[in-house]
């Protein structure tokens, strides 16, 4: 491998292999984007699996708590620890500032919009 692969940085993080999720980090693989075949951020596949290490050495390098998983409802890293009882790792992420939906003090799980809203914010507004 010469330089990192984000489907294999995203398999390395669910199956909690911790070294290869290093190559790949250190290798400037975006830790915070969501493939759109995955549409799930390492982090939160990483926390579903019941992967601690590596979701703490993923939030240790720039995860962001906050990037929702579509696959999971807009499920983000707090409520997929809960989900998946890792208290210990909710507790860190509360400690970081997370909320269930991202924003501050509402306490409600936020959808991410559409792909097609999406799609069309980025085309500027044309359908």
């Amino acid at each position: 491998m010469s330089g990192g692969n984000w489907k294999d940085l995203f398999a390395a993080g669910c199956r909690g292999d911790l070294e290869l999720v290093r190559y790949h980090v250190e290798a400037g693989v975006d830790v915070n984007y969501c493939h759109p075949e995955f549409l799930c951020p390492p982090l939160v596949g990483a926390i579903l699996e019941k992967q601690e290490a590596v979701a703490l050495y993923l939030l240790e390098h720039g995860a962001r708590w906050d990037v929702p998983s579509e696959m999971d409802d807009g499920l983000n890293a707090l409520g997929a620890a809960r989900r998946v009882g890792l208290e210990g790792l909710a507790a860190r992420l509360v400690a970081l500032g997370a909320t269930d939906s991202g924003q501050p003090g509402d306490g409600r799980l936020s959808a991410p919009p559409p792909w097609w809203q999406r799609v069309t914010r980025w085309l500027g507004g044309r359908p």
